[in-house]
């Protein structure tokens, strides 16, 4: 077949008197590269693209942020966070850099770019990996906080031993009766809603932080309890400072280790921000790096606002997740309640939403050509809420999990891969391989490996010590 080609009005249809024959060949190319720009024409505002970016920035880390506080004290933290927040957003420049020159907008196709399918696997992996740890973190927050509810609405100011009031128990009822199928529906419909009321839930939170800065008293009744450390496991981990009613600036213990994976387990957004760059109306690099930068300065006053009011609260009482804390003013406290209630109703409900690109992930790893089929779909479902309860149940504190999470998938989403993606991807046509930006993009990728040794040897040290652990269990 012959195709004449026409250009401004010209007709060119030999070269050197021979005939041009081209295949279909070029009429799908140019086909995939109209498709391609028009399916990354996006219709989503700017607003609501920083709406959207902060639903993926905030999640369960908000509650440990306290705690890391507690930790460090308030001008360390601040700097901490600062520093945190400011790499973040650098992260996400090298991803959106990377993403431009290739014309990809998925963070495993960048691997796959990168590295090709062992890239893939490993982004896969990765985000996976950190996921689980998202939705750990979640039914801890169930096993912890559903027996208060049902101890408020019995009136019971003392745990009375039923199984019941077991966060164990409780935390399998809940997988069974209402993660586990809202899971196995093959597509989110409605569940893709939850991250917007997730975020409400979360400033409601907030405000009742700081309200409650205000009405409660220190020293609280109880709190020589939670000086002594328990052998035995349970539900949190409180400071070390022993200092209670008197804010520090800079302080250092055992479990200051905790607070960089902390804070980086609660700024990981990357998987969700080349997405949220394809439906951004007018996407540029430079207004979606707009979206991001908003996005991080109102996660960074949020977390702020909650870490330093939950602080200033509980001072050196304050337990590893925040909301827990509250439980020492009794059983009672209506604002408290109605805060636990929401909470509850949002992770329960986010979680099979966490569930969902896990299982995709998973499939496309396991099972890379095979067509949709009900018993893998519900196999991997079950298999997954299976191990992550395993994990509650066994992990005696929600700082273990901020901790573990923070400390391997949450420098690798943040620091490690951006940075050798930038320096794999980006031709050296266009930045040689010893220029000022790929040495700092490496440079940023080390800084990564550093933080997630640094913050593994810690960790590990403090589980081995056992300095750090402490009662107050269900």
């Amino acid at each position: 077949m012959i195709y004449k080609v026409n250009f401004v009005g010209a007709s060119l249809n030999t070269i050197d008197n021979r005939p041009i024959i081209f295949s279909h060949m070029f009429e799908c190319v140019m086909f995939r590269f109209v498709t391609r720009q028009q399916n990354f024409e996006g219709k989503t505002s700017f607003g609501m693209s920083v709406f959207n970016l902060s639903n993926a920035i905030m999640g369960s880390g908000i509650l440990g942020l306290a705690f890391a506080m507690s930790n460090t004290g308030i001008i360390l933290f601040l700097i901490l966070l600062f520093f945190i927040a400011i790499l973040s957003a650098y992260s996400i420049h090298l991803l959106l850099r990377s993403a431009g020159v290739v014309g990809i907008r998925a963070y495993e196709q960048l691997g796959n770019r990168a590295f090709g399918p062992p890239g893939k696997m490993l982004a896969a992996c990765i985000i996976t990996i950190h996921n689980i740890g998202a939705m750990s973190s979640y039914l801890f927050i169930i096993k912890s906080e559903l027996p208060l509810v049902i101890r408020a609405l019995l009136d019971s100011d003392e745990n009375s031993g039923e199984w019941f009031m077991n966060g164990n128990f409780l935390i399998i009822i809940v997988s069974a009766f209402i993660i586990l199928p809202l899971a196995l529906m093959k597509q989110l419909g409605y569940l893709g809603y939850t991250s917007g009321f997730s975020l409400s839930c979360m400033v409601f939170f907030l405000i009742s932080v700081i309200y409650k800065k205000f009405n409660i008293a220190c020293p609280l009744e109880d709190t020589h309890l939670n000086v002594t450390p328990v052998a035995h496991g349970g539900h949190a981990a409180v400071n070390e400072t022993g200092d209670f009613c008197e804010a520090k600036f800079f302080t250092i213990n055992s479990q200051t280790s905790y607070t960089i994976p902390i804070l980086a387990f609660a700024f990981v957004c990357h998987p969700e921000v080349l997405p949220i760059y394809t439906e951004l109306r007018d996407a540029t690099k430079k207004r979606m790096q707009g979206v991001a930068n908003v996005s991080i300065l109102a996660m960074f006053v949020m977390y702020l606002m909650t870490a330093l009011f939950g602080y200033l609260t509980f001072y050196g009482a304050v337990e590893s997740e925040l909301l827990h804390t509250y439980s020492r003013l009794g059983s009672n406290d209506v604002l408290i309640l109605c805060v636990r209630l929401a909470v509850l109703v949002a992770v329960t409900l986010t979680v099979p939403v966490v569930l969902f690109p896990i299982r995709r992930a998973l499939l496309q790893i396991l099972f890379p050509d095979k067509p949709f089929h009900w018993a893998r779909h519900i196999a991997i479902a079950f298999c997954l809420i299976f191990v992550v309860n395993l994990l509650v149940i066994f992990v005696p504190s929600i700082r273990d999990i901020f901790g573990i999470i923070g400390a391997t998938s949450a420098p690798t989403l943040i620091f490690i891969l951006p940075g050798v993606f930038y320096v794999r991807i980006v031709p050296e046509d266009q930045e040689p391989f010893l220029s000022r930006t790929k040495i700092q993009a490496a440079c940023f990728a080390a800084l990564g490996f550093i933080f997630m040794v640094m913050s593994l040897s810690f960790i590990i040290t403090d589980w081995v010590t056992g300095e750090s652990r402490s009662g107050g269990g269900h």
